[in-house]
C-alpha cells in the first residue's frame, strides 16, 4: 500500500524520510520513481508551454496538452495499480535511476 501511495508525490517524500519506510526497498524504489516521475512531467508541461509560444505551434498544443496530461496522468494511475499489486513496475528510464537511487 505504502508503495502505491507514494504515487501521490508528497507520500513520496515523507516514505524517503521516516523510519519503517526508508528502510523497505520496494517503497524506496516506488518514491524514488514517483519523484522522478513527477519531476518529468514538470519538464515535459514546461516545454510545452514553450512551444505553445511559438507562432504557429501554439495552435497545435491547445490541442495536444490535454491529451498529453491525459496520457500522462493514465501513465501514473497504472504505476500505482502496479505498486498496489506488489510488482515493481519500472519506466524505461526512469525506473533505472530510481532502482540505483533506492539501492534495489
Amino acid at each position: 500500500m505504502a508503495g502505491a501511495l507514494a504515487y501521490l508525490f508528497i507520500p513520496a517524500i515523507v516514505f524517503l524520510v521516516l523510519e519503517p519506510f526508508n528502510k523497505r526497498a520496494f517503497v524506496r524504489f516506488h518514491a524514488f520513481q514517483s519523484i522522478f516521475y513527477c519531476v518529468a512531467w514538470i519538464a515535459v508541461d514546461i516545454g510545452l508551454a514553450i512551444i505553445g509560444h511559438i507562432p504557429f505551434l501554439g495552435w497545435a498544443i491547445l490541442f495536444l496538452w490535454p491529451l498529453v496530461t491525459l496520457v500522462l496522468f493514465v501513465i501514473l494511475l497504472v504505476l500505482a495499480l502496479k505498486a498496489y499489486q506488489g510488482q515493481k513496475f519500472k519506466l524505461p528510464v526512469i525506473g533505472d535511476i530510481a532502482a540505483q537511487q533506492a539501492g534495489a
